[in-house]
C-alpha cells in the first residue's frame, strides 16, 4: 500500500496569483496592518476585497 506524504490538500486551495503594483506608502501601511494584526499580505488583501463586495468572513 502507498502511503501519502506530505500536506493534505486545503479545503479552499489559494492558486490563482495576481501581482499587483503599490506606491511605498501604501507598501508601509500595509506591512504596518499586516504586522499588528498578525496577519499576511495576502489575507489582508483578500479580507479587503470581501469588504468592498460586501461579505463577511
Amino acid at each position: 500500500m502507498s502511503q501519502k506524504v506530505g500536506r493534505p490538500k486545503a479545503e479552499n486551495p489559494k492558486d490563482i496569483r495576481y501581482s499587483v503594483r503599490l506606491d511605498a506608502e501604501t507598501e508601509i501601511k500595509l506591512q504596518k496592518y499586516c504586522e499588528e494584526h498578525g496577519i499576511t499580505k495576502g489575507e489582508a488583501i483578500r479580507q479587503g476585497i470581501h469588504l468592498l463586495l460586501g461579505e463577511k468572513k
